[in-house]
């Protein structure tokens, strides 16, 4: 693949290494993107050996993304397989801390290994520090989600990782909401990245793959190897696409960012809602609609731009009741409406939600 930056030059800009990472080598006649390699046997001697352990699309876009997270980036088929492999890093009966409020999928998985009493889980509340830190004590891995899904609570990633180092745990942040772009976890002091790519990374809504990326090459090694003997792999294709949606990840971000900060702006304050969460950065906004689930699942179902779709990250803006699905914590409010803010004029997006809200507004 092509040196996307080469040792002794400058360090380049995430905005530049979305672009160059991954590319093959510029020689004449080359293509400018690897092309989808659809194989599942290769001819003998070689590196690749067999479609399970290799292949050129993986390695393009491990590059890209490993050199945005700055780590090596191991591919996997979903976000749930790349979450589940970092997970099988932890010994019988260890303890995993992690955030009470995360992705229903991750909680349900722990939930799942501890009843099998393959882990014990103790959740926690990743905004607040210090029970953070008390919990890490004898904690084999701190799982952390930052912002959290749907709260949009924030972690103090350095603080708790350290403290988490100190008794020898693994870190593991969920950086799907953030992305690379806005929130590097491994020079906070994190051991591993996981993404669901099926959000911002491919940010088209026609991808379902996962990633995870190391601090160290043992750790990357594991993965792989998780990967080939459990076949968690991503196809060729997926591959191509997911590469080919982060060339514009950092720009995509940087639009559906200001549409979300905007809109958090308007919306504040409306008699309709009870409360706007908004970490600050980033392009997801929770709002919780005054009367609890019935109106909100009346605003997911009227607008007529926000899709009513339980995914997120793509160029679409989305909209859903998070308690709709039964394993939502119950911590979450009835009325929480989770935003995905895409591309789209923010101007147009504003008066979608309020023609909605200001009929639901008895007032």
């Amino acid at each position: 693949m092509h040196d996307a930056n080469p040792a002794g030059g400058p360090t380049l800009h995430p905005d530049t290494l979305a672009i160059i990472a991954g590319r093959p080598p510029h020689l004449p006649d080359a293509p400018m993107n690897v092309p989808v390699h659809l194989t599942s046997t290769y001819v003998a001697n070689g590196d690749l050996r067999y479609g399970r352990y290799g292949n050129p699309n993986w390695a393009a876009f491990e590059d890209a993304l490993g050199a945005l997270e700055g780590g090596r980036c191991v591919a996997f088929a979903s976000g749930m397989a790349a979450i589940t492999a970092v997970l099988d890093l932890v010994e019988p009966g260890a303890t995993v801390v992690a955030p009470r409020h995360s992705y229903t999928g991750t909680v349900g998985l722990l939930e799942e290994l501890a009843a099998k009493r393959r882990i014990q889980a103790v959740f926690v509340d990743i905004s607040d520090t210090d029970a953070v830190t008390d919990a890490a004590a004898g904690a084999a891995m701190l799982w952390i989600e930052s912002p959290t899904n749907p709260a949009l609570e924030v972690a103090d990633i350095a603080a708790i990782a350290a403290a988490a180092h100190e008794h020898g745990a693994l870190v593991a942040v969920d950086n799907t909401f953030a992305t690379p772009v806005l929130q590097r976890p491994l020079e906070h002091g994190a051991d591993v990245v996981v993404h669901s790519a099926t959000k911002y990374i491919s940010g088209h809504s026609d991808v379902l793959m996962g990633a995870a990326v190391a601090a160290s090459d043992d750790l990357a090694a594991a993965f792989v190897g998780h990967r080939s003997m459990y076949g968690a792999i991503p196809a060729p294709l997926e591959t191509f696409l997911a590469l080919r949606g982060l060339r514009t990840l950092p720009v995509r971000v940087e639009r559906a960012q200001s549409n979300a900060q905007e809109l958090v702006r308007r919306l504040t304050g409306h008699r309709a809602l009870e409360e706007v969460r908004y970490p600050g950065f980033g392009a997801i906004i929770s709002i919780v609609v005054r009367g609890g689930a019935e109106p909100a699942e009346a605003l997911a179902e009227r607008t007529k731009l926000w899709v009513h779709a339980t995914s997120l990250g793509g160029v679409e803006s989305t909209l859903e009741r998070r308690r709709r699905w039964p394993a939502e914590q119950s911590t979450i409010p009835e009325g929480l409406v989770r935003l995905s803010v895409g591309l789209e004029h923010v101007d147009d997006l504003h008066r979608d939600l309020t023609s909605v809200l200001d009929a639901l507004d008895p007032a």
